[in-house]
């Protein structure tokens, strides 16, 4: 659906709406229904997680994670594709390893969460590992591109092609997110010589914008004629850089045809804006925009402490003042974030990770975790009571 007509029909929509939706109208009321606020949670690692030992708990029962998290109040399921992870197999050392978040993969990810009932948010890296606002290194299948025009139609046909495999298996997700983290840009790290530039903090914004729109309009093209027409969101990392990155995607990039501002949240690590700062931030972007405003990523960790021989990533920092590193903490922050967010009018919050618990699984850092200790299950795979600010509509 274009944004003409997404403007044109919910003209009118209540303040605290944040934007876009596609909620139809209450039947015999004549008034849109409040849009159900997006509870999300990222999943991307379960399948591999399983694979290598993970049991998940409740109250000592195992239980699919999936279906745990629909039955504690998630409604949406992120997914991370990466374009060929190849890599997956060097780091276990055997080339019949699956290539975790590689397509089928994904796919399977993606049936997981429809057979729970739940949504799906597809994130599409545009890398063959992590992208994030230190690394966006290009595909090495693109590695060799020099004009811009030939990356665009590369972007474009991947994009198109992802899309139309999955609407061919009934996979089409509900929202494509164009990028992950891309505060300066996409594919801009590493590259070869002569590698077009799109690095929107170098005034690149002219081909970065036009590389995200080709994705875009891939995203539009391969959902014409589908039941699902996915939303697109575009995804920064920190507060602090919201403001600014969508004012200039819009009127540099001349980015306009997205549904979702997103952005990642990390207390402990963006701290510029205040957790008491963020709902006026919120809604002063969801004004500016007239868009859906979500936050993509966030966590919060329940204890400082760790399960394995893996150097956790967050904890090491001072908690914030009145929510220690306790369950009770964690519960309380969820419940804090989330309650602000739905008065500033934001339309969802997705949760990182909560399943990555301690396996054998492997990635280039280390064996286990880095994230046991801001998931949703103790250290013996039990769920903690976190999950409960998921319910609480």
């Amino acid at each position: 659906m274009s944004v003409a007509l997404l403007l044109f029909f919910f003209t009118g929509i209540a303040a605290f709406s944040c934007g876009r939706n596609n909620e139809p109208e209450t039947p015999g009321k004549g008034e849109p229904t409040k849009p159900v606020f997006t509870m999300g949670v990222d999943l991307s690692y379960v399948n591999q997680l399983e694979e290598h030992g993970a049991v998940y708990r409740d109250k000592g029962v195992v239980t699919d994670p999936f279906a745990l998290m629909k039955n504690n109040g998630a409604n949406t399921v992120r997914v991370r594709l990466w374009h060929h992870p190849q890599w997956v197999r060097t780091v276990y050392g055997n080339p019949s390893t699956p290539l975790y978040s590689g397509f089928e993969d994904v796919a399977r990810t993606i049936q997981r969460s429809k057979n729970q009932g739940m949504k799906v948010l597809l994130d599409l890296h545009y890398s063959d590992s992590w992208a994030d606002p230190s690394k966006q290194v290009p595909p090495a299948a693109w590695a060799a591109i020099t004009s811009l025009s030939v990356l665009r139609d590369s972007v474009y046909n991947y994009t198109f092609s992802v899309l139309k495999k999955l609407d061919a298996r009934s996979l089409m997700p509900d929202m494509v997110q164009i990028g992950n983290e891309i505060n300066c840009g996409m594919m801009m790290t590493g590259t070869s010589a002569g590698f077009p530039g799109l690095n929107g903090c170098n005034n690149q914004w002219s081909s970065l914008g036009s590389v995200i729109n080709s994705a875009i309009q891939a995203v539009r093209d391969a959902s014409a004629n589908a039941a699902v027409k996915p939303l697109i969101a575009l995804h920064v990392a920190d507060p602090k850089n919201v403001e600014w990155w969508f004012s200039q995607a819009i009127s540099q990039g001349k980015i306009l045809d997205f549904d979702i501002a997103g952005f990642s949240y990390y207390p402990l690590w963006h701290t510029e804006k205040s957790l008491a700062s963020l709902p006026a931030l919120v809604t002063r972007l969801r004004n500016s925009l007239d868009r859906q405003v979500m936050i993509l990523e966030t966590a919060y960790p329940w204890t400082n402490l760790g399960n394995d021989g893996y150097t956790n990533l967050f904890g090491s920092q001072p908690p914030l003042e009145g929510f220690p590193f306790t369950p009770q903490g964690q519960l309380d922050f969820m419940v804090k974030l989330t309650e602000d967010m739905k008065e500033a009018g934001c339309n969802g919050i997705f949760y990182w990770e909560p399943a990555w618990i301690t396996s054998t699984m492997k990635d280039p850092w280390g064996t286990g975790s880095s994230w046991e200790n801001a998931a949703f299950f103790d250290f013996n795979g039990n769920l903690l009571p976190v999950a409960g600010y998921m319910n609480r509509q």
